[in-house]
């Protein structure tokens, strides 16, 4: 078995940037020379998340509309008491989200659905420089 690592740098605009990724990935898997195995999609920081839809606008508003109602920016958060940078809203959508998705692989092809795309999630409240890290286990 062999582990390659790789890292994506992205810029994002802040809350509410979703930004596919998944070319990225694509181009990642095949310089590794691997062909089974699986890649692990982790995004470093408390306030962004790894996900996957099917990316097209609608169901961005649509994810837009739901974290908004789910957990409102507006709304007064503990975090916020501590550090004083009312961004608490964006820790705990990024820990709904969750940090990392795992994607199968074989015969060198990402074992995603037809629709399916790997997004970055950015919930800060400022714009952000992210480092996502590419783990792929395989052979």
């Amino acid at each position: 078995m062999k582990i390659v690592t790789s890292r994506v740098n992205l810029s994002t605009r802040g809350a509410g940037d979703l930004i596919n990724i998944t070319e990225e990935l694509l181009r990642i898997l095949d310089h590794s020379a691997l062909k089974n195995g699986t890649m692990t999609v982790f995004v470093s920081g408390s306030t962004a998340g790894i996900t996957s839809f099917e990316y097209e606008p609608g169901l961005i508003r649509d994810l837009h509309e739901f974290y908004e109602k789910l957990v409102p920016s507006g709304t007064h958060y503990h975090h916020d008491d501590t550090w004083g940078d009312a961004n608490g809203f964006s820790h705990v959508r990024a820990t709904l989200t969750g940090p990392s998705f795992v994607i199968p692989f074989e015969n060198g092809r990402l074992l995603l659905g037809t629709w399916q795309q790997v997004v970055l999630a950015e919930f800060d409240n400022r714009p952000r420089e992210r480092d996502v890290v590419v783990q792929l286990m395989g052979e």
